[in-house]
């Protein structure tokens, strides 16, 4: 099937998670929940279960952790605790930072709508790049970003038409859907693309260097990404 036009015209906002589509902290996150497991009394999973839980979605991994959803917010902000004390470990994929930085350069507004905390954001995004980011949603439920998304649009003035949430899970492609914007998925983050793809993103980019010239309407559709119908 032949790849649908590009789109007419560059996104004005685009928001991106963080944890794993700009910062690359899956190793971290496998480590301190193996800590987690021992204090909230959950399953400890090996690294050959962390590379099969790609391909879960979020409550079939919730599940198979056997975590109860009423002890979600405490490992959340436990979570959160521990990778503030802990952020100097975490840093950028490569290229986030250009690719950033070509958005920011090409008149596109910037977010980020996350489930970490905004200190911890800024510092691994450094103060110069935190300077430049319009606004900060952070500290959302695992599954609260949709209301989030919502607040961000509200803040900045920018209708759903003009914006993109990008992020590597499930999850993101069904909370910016139901905030009525477009979704990117990446492939280098957290879930499998094959799991990204059932949810069916708006487009799907398998190399960090991909993103800025889609999102400006540079990049002619079938170099190197793909596009969902």
């Amino acid at each position: 099937m032949p790849a649908p036009p590009s789109r007419p015209r560059p996104y004005r906002l685009v928001i991106f998670d963080f944890d794993g589509t700009l910062a690359d902290s899956a190793g971290w996150v496998l480590h301190a929940l193996t800590e987690a497991a021992g204090l909230y009394n959950f399953r400890r999973i090996t690294a050959d279960e962390a590379a099969m839980l790609r391909g879960w979605d979020n409550r079939a991994i919730i599940r198979y952790l056997g975590v109860p959803f009423w002890k979600l917010p405490s490992i959340a902000r436990h979570m959160r605790e521990r990778m503030a004390a802990e952020a100097d470990r975490i840093s950028l994929f490569p290229g986030a930072e250009e690719t950033l930085r070509g958005l920011l350069a090409a008149g596109a507004r910037l977010a980020i709508v996350s489930s970490n905390a905004e200190p911890t954001v800024r510092r691994i995004l450094g103060p110069e790049l935190s300077a430049d980011i319009a606004a900060f949603e952070c500290g959302a439920s695992l599954f609260g970003k949709a209301r989030r998304f919502r607040r961000v649009l509200r803040r900045l003035g920018v209708p759903p038409g003009d914006a993109i949430a990008i992020g590597d899970e499930g999850r993101d492609i069904e909370a910016a859907r139901a905030a009525g914007i477009d979704t990117g998925a990446v492939t280098w983050g957290y879930a499998t693309a094959a799991l990204l793809a059932t949810r069916r993103p708006t487009v799907t980019f398998e190399r960090m260097e991909e993103l800025a010239p889609r999102l400006l309407g540079a990049l002619p559709p079938g170099d190197g990404l793909v596009l969902q119908p």
